[in-house]
C-alpha cells in the first residue's frame, strides 16, 4: 500500500489571507500533473467563502508548464459576493511567474426543478478488473528504483479502465472509455475534499481518449501532448471514497488540438459531475 496520501496534497498551506502554498508531486511527466493544479485551486477557493456555499463549477486555463520541484503558491481573487452565487479567481504562481487560472463559482444549496438524461451501461464491477497501475508495472517489469518512486505519486487514485488493452493500443477504436475511480486512501468527510479529489482524478486518462480514433500509441516518442483548459461542473455532493465511473468521449480533434468530455457517475448510475477539456496534441516527425 502506498503512503502518499491525497490528502496530504491538498491540504494547503495559508500563508495570508487569500495567498496559499501547496506541495508538488512528481508523476513522471514533463510538468506537473495537471489534476494537482486543478485540486489545489478548488481548495483555495473555498477558503474564501461562507460555509453554507458549495462549489457548482469552474473553468480554468493552464498558461505554462508548472514546475513538480517546487510548490505552487495560490493567489484568490473576490470576484463576486451575490445572495445566492459567489464568484472567486485563482491564480497559481511558479517562480514569479502565472502558470495556471480558475475561475470558480459557489452558490447556496436551493431547490429547484431536477433531470437527469445519461445512463452507463452494464459493465464489470471494480472486482473483476486489475488496477491500472499494477498493469503497467507489470508491463514494464522488472521496474527501475526511479520508476518505483514515480508509480508511488499515482497510487492515491485506484484506477481500473475497463478493456484496457484496447483504450491504450495503437489500434483505431471509437473515442470512449469507462473508467472506476476512488480516493485510495480515505478523504475526510468534508464536500471541498471530494470535490478536489474528483477534480484531481478527472485529468487522469482524459485527452488521450482522444488519441483512440487514430493509429498512434499513447507512449509513442513522436506525441505531445498539453492541456490548454478544463472546466468542471459539480451536480450533487459525492463521496469519492466511493467507486464511480468516468465516462469520457473525444467528439472532435483538429489543428493540433482535441476536445474531451467526460462524466462521473456513481456506481448506482447518478450523475454527479460533467467535465470538458481541451488539449494541445502534436505529431513530431
Amino acid at each position: 500500500m502506498s503512503n502518499v496520501n491525497l490528502q496530504e496534497l491538498l491540504d494547503l498551506e495559508v500563508l495570508e489571507e487569500g495567498l496559499y502554498r501547496g506541495i508538488s508531486w512528481d508523476l513522471g511527466f514533463p510538468a506537473v500533473f495537471g489534476g494537482q493544479v486543478l485540486g489545489q485551486a478548488l481548495v483555495a477557493a473555498y477558503k474564501t467563502v461562507d460555509k453554507d456555499q458549495y462549489a457548482h463549477s469552474f473553468h480554468s486555463y493552464f498558461l505554462l508548464p508548472g514546475d513538480a520541484s517546487k510548490p505552487i503558491v495560490y493567489d484568490v481573487e473576490v470576484v463576486r459576493e451575490g445572495r445566492s452565487f459567489s464568484t472567486r479567481r485563482v491564480k497559481a504562481i511558479q517562480h514569479g511567474k502565472t502558470i495556471f487560472y480558475m475561475t470558480a463559482s459557489f452558490q447556496l444549496e436551493q431547490p429547484g426543478l431536477s433531470h437527469q438524461y445519461g445512463n452507463i451501461p452494464r459493465l464489470p464491477v471494480p472486482d473483476s478488473l486489475d488496477y491500472d497501475i499494477d498493469l503497467f508495472a507489470q508491463k514494464h517489469s522488472p521496474l527501475s528504483p526511479e520508476l518505483s518512486k514515480t508509480l508511488e505519486y499515482h497510487k492515491p487514485i485506484d484506477i481500473k479502465t475497463v478493456n484496457i488493452k484496447e483504450c491504450f493500443g495503437a489500434a483505431v477504436v471509437e473515442p470512449e472509455r469507462f473508467i472506476w475511480m476512488r480516493s485510495r486512501h480515505a478523504i475526510r468527510d468534508e464536500l471541498i475534499m471530494h470535490q478536489a479529489a474528483l477534480a484531481y482524478a478527472s485529468d487522469y486518462h482524459f485527452l488521450s481518449t482522444a488519441l483512440q480514433a487514430h493509429p498512434i500509441h499513447s507512449q509513442d516518442p513522436r506525441l505531445r501532448m498539453a492541456t490548454i483548459d478544463h472546466a468542471v461542473w459539480f451536480h450533487k455532493p459525492l463521496d469519492f471514497n466511493q467507486w464511480h465511473i468516468y465516462h469520457t468521449q473525444s467528439p472532435f480533434s483538429g489543428n493540433s488540438r482535441a476536445l474531451v468530455k467526460g462524466q462521473f457517475f456513481t456506481a448506482s448510475g447518478e450523475i454527479v459531475a460533467t467535465t470538458m477539456q481541451e488539449g494541445m496534441i502534436r505529431i513530431k516527425e
